[in-house]
C-alpha cells in the first residue's frame, strides 16, 4: 500500500489493482477486479466495481459509481454525482447481470456534474459533456454536448476550452492556439 494512498475510511478489497500514486478519500469503495490506474485520483464516496478499468491520470469527483463494463481511458475527469448506467432496460425483479453493455471513455473526456451516460456508448477523445447531460448516443471526439438527450452544442479543444469558429469550417483556441478543421462532422487538428 506504500505506492498509493487509502484514506482509513475508504475499502480496497484484496484483488483490486491499484496504481501507484492513485489517491483514494473517504468513504470510497473499490471492488476485487477492479484496475485503477496511476496517479488517480478517487475522490469521497465514490464506488469501482469488479471490472471496471480507470486509466492513468483520470479523476473522479465525489458521489460517482463505476460500475462493470465502464472503461476510462487515460485522464478522464468524472463530475461530481455524474452517473453510469449498465443496462437498458432495468427492472427490480428481472436479473440482467448478464446484459451489462460496456460504456468507453475516450482519452482526456470529461463528463460534467450530474451527467448521466446511458451504457453502450462511446465517449470520444477530448469531449465534453455538460453538466446534466443526459447521453444516448456515441459522442464525438472533441464535441461539446449538452441537454437531454444530449446534443452536439460545439467543439472543444484538447486543453478544454470552447473552440471559436473562424474562417471556411476552422477553429482556433483562444488559451492554447491550438487550430482544427470541420471535416464531415469530425474535429481534425491543423
Amino acid at each position: 500500500m506504500s505506492d498509493f494512498f487509502v484514506h482509513e475510511t475508504a475499502f480496497v478489497d484484496q484483488g483490486a489493482d491499484i496504481g501507484e500514486g492513485t489517491r483514494i478519500w473517504h468513504y470510497s469503495h473499490v471492488m476485487k477486479g477492479a484496475k485503477v490506474g496511476k496517479n488517480c485520483i478517487i475522490g469521497q464516496n465514490v464506488f469501482i466495481g469488479p471490472g471496471a478499468v480507470i486509466g492513468d491520470g483520470s479523476k473522479i469527483q465525489n458521489n460517482v459509481s463505476v460500475y462493470q463494463g465502464v472503461v476510462l481511458e487515460q485522464d478522464v475527469f468524472c463530475g461530481p454525482s455524474m452517473v453510469f448506467t449498465n443496462v437498458l432496460t432495468p427492472r427490480a425483479h428481472v436479473e440482467r447481470k448478464e446484459e451489462f453493455l460496456e460504456t468507453r471513455v475516450r482519452k482526456g473526456a470529461t463528463l460534467g456534474a450530474n451527467s448521466t451516460i446511458v451504457c453502450g456508448n462511446v465517449i470520444g477523445e477530448y469531449s465534453m459533456v455538460a453538466a446534466g447531460a443526459t447521453v444516448t448516443r456515441d459522442v464525438q471526439p472533441h464535441s461539446l454536448v449538452m441537454g437531454t438527450p444530449a446534443r452536439h452544442a460545439g467543439w472543444v479543444c484538447t486543453c478544454g476550452e470552447r473552440l471559436h469558429p473562424g474562417s471556411d469550417k476552422t477553429y482556433e483556441c483562444l488559451r492554447c492556439k491550438s487550430r482544427f478543421r470541420e471535416e464531415s462532422g469530425v474535429l481534425v487538428a491543423l
